[in-house]
């Protein structure tokens, strides 16, 4: 019997947060899988990613959830289109005075913005495919 072990990886300064981007390289979501839930201050964003475990291509589904989340700022994202599909290139932070700019850099100069003070993410996997 094959045990699939399904992660989570908190992060809670710019080297774990770099670990989650590199997870999240080129996984796929869509405008309806995406939600700032603004009086909880917390940023949901759900994932199709690879593996990076394994050479098979297999699929993991994944949750990517932020905290303390002040703002949250889209550019060129029709939110309207909750079809449309985003590709997510990777995490990058910029740290001006007290707060952290967490920049998620999606294809075709896509892009959204999340404003906090300090930086707590996780992502955690939840179903595993197999193609």
């Amino acid at each position: 019997m094959v045990k699939n072990f399904l992660s989570k990886i908190l992060a809670r300064d710019l080297n774990g947060l770099n670990i989650i981007s590199t997870y999240c390289e080129d996984s796929t979501t869509s405008v309806s899988e995406i939600k700032y839930l603004k009086k909880n201050k917390i940023f949901l964003l759900s994932l199709t990613r690879k593996s990076l475990k394994d050479n098979k291509k297999s699929n993991i589904i994944s949750v990517c959830k932020f905290e303390f989340i002040e703002n949250v700022v889209a550019k060129n994202v029709d939110q309207k289109d909750s079809k449309l599909k985003l590709k997510l290139m990777g995490i990058d932070v910029m740290k001006i005075d007290k707060q952290y700019e967490i920049n998620l850099l999606f294809s075709d100069n896509r892009f959204i913005t999340l404003y906090s003070e300090i930086i707590e993410v996780t992502l955690e996997d939840l179903k595993k495919e197999i193609k």
